[in-house]
């Protein structure tokens, strides 16, 4: 293991205590290792890096990007920090010399084997985790995991590695111009952030490795496959393995604690290293920074953007050129302005909720508050538009704080 080896993680300020926990256990298991805090916000009051776990600050701004306000603007929160992963690695590549560079989500934590990891680059390029690595044998969990990797995408991109050569670059070029793109929630599409692309790459890039073992990013779309024994005193292993690392996805939401009592019955360890985590977030901030409202979350003037700005603004070039900068509160009122007076009239498509009871909360009152919006434009009645977009901008204020 070398300086050469680098992690980071992308976040907004309010997920900086889960990115703390992340930094610190990479540290605890290897200290040589730089790990990099990807930041698509501003940093919150009394951040010192001194003090922190993380050896450098990446902010979005300061990545290659043309009209970065539009591009900004034209992602959800979740979106954008998803979309400048693949400029994460290029720019970890160019401006610290890394030979291996990782990604982890911020809601992880490494508790081992991050040497296997960091060997494992040695042999190949593009070093990838499959959501299951096993196939599922009840209709219920063939239903709850195999289908949701067909549609969210056969790689959990929680975690991804590369390495700083030929191959491992022209894939990470690849990436990025791909999330530059078409790094969106757009499920009729068939797009979902990052993660489908990556099911493309084995036909496109060779010198790719699968990790299928069981102990590397467990998380509850896997577990009904993975039993977890041991503790966390004195070690945690999974189907006999020593835990590599543990994905803790769908945390905020509850998400995550109704799967784990619905396929981890059978490893009670689990459910102490939930509340293991639970205290190790507290710890880091959480009660004071997980409320965090993010900078690119709503309009200069503090008016929450609402999904179908974003996805109007996006699919119009005149309005990109119109507007460079979305979020100005400008004396004639801005794109925002712009919008209230001519978007065009939704359809009743448009203003239905998608359910989706295994996902995250904060992705369900976002929908709900996309549907407010729509029925907004079909009113006249002004007290009625009124009192839809207050209702609108309550939940995508809840939806802040839950997500």
């Amino acid at each position: 293991m070398t300086s050469s080896v680098h992690v980071f993680t992308s976040i907004t300020a309010n997920y900086l205590p889960k990115a703390r926990v992340l930094a610190g256990s990479l540290k605890a298991v290897a200290p040589e290792a730089s790990f990099h805090l990807l930041l698509s916000d501003d940093l919150p009051a009394g951040f010192d890096l001194a003090e922190e776990p993380f050896d450098s600050v990446i902010t979005a701004a300061e990545l290659p990007l043309a009209n970065q306000s539009g591009w900004f603007f034209s992602h959800t929160v979740v979106e954008l920090c998803t979309a400048v992963k693949g400029l994460g690695f290029e720019y970890i590549f160019d401006h610290f010399g890394a030979d291996k560079v990782f990604f982890f989500d911020p809601d992880m934590v490494i508790f081992d084997r991050f040497d296997e990891l960091v060997a494992a680059l040695d042999s190949c390029s593009i070093l990838l985790t499959p959501h299951q690595t096993e196939p599922e044998t009840e209709d219920e969990a063939i239903m709850d995991n195999e289908m949701a990797s067909l549609i969210f995408g056969v790689f959990n991109l929680g975690f991804l590695g590369v390495r700083n050569d030929a191959e491992g670059r022209r894939f990470s070029a690849w990436w990025r111009d791909r999330l530059l793109r078409y790094c969106h929630d757009d499920r009729p599409r068939g797009l979902f952030t990052d993660q489908k692309w990556v099911n493309l790459a084995p036909c496109f890039f060779d010198r790719i490795r699968v990790l299928r073992s069981p102990a590397f990013n467990v998380a509850t779309w896997n577990i009904s496959k993975r039993r977890a024994s041991g503790s966390i005193a004195d070690g945690i292993t999974i189907n006999g393995e020593p835990l590599g690392f543990y994905h803790f996805s769908g945390f905020d939401s509850g998400a995550q604690e109704i799967m784990l009592h619905k396929y981890g019955a059978d490893s009670p360890v689990l459910f102490d290293l939930r509340n293991w985590y639970l205290d190790a977030c507290e710890q880091q901030g959480q009660a004071a920074l997980g409320t965090l409202p993010s900078r690119y979350a709503h309009y200069a003037d503090g008016t929450p953007i609402t999904l179908p700005e974003r996805v109007l603004y996006r699919q119009r070039a005149d309005l990109q050129a119109a507007f460079p900068d979305p979020f100005a509160s400008d004396s004639d009122g801005g794109y925002r302005a712009w919008y209230l007076a001519n978007a065009p009239v939704l359809t009743e498509a448009d203003s239905t909720v998608r359910l989706d009871p295994a996902g995250p909360l904060a992705d369900l009152l976002n929908d709900i508050g996309y549907c407010f919006a729509a029925r907004s434009a079909l009113v006249a009645n002004p007290l009625k538009r009124a009192l839809l977009r207050g209702a609108e901008w309550l939940l995508r204020a809840v939806a802040r704080v839950a997500g």
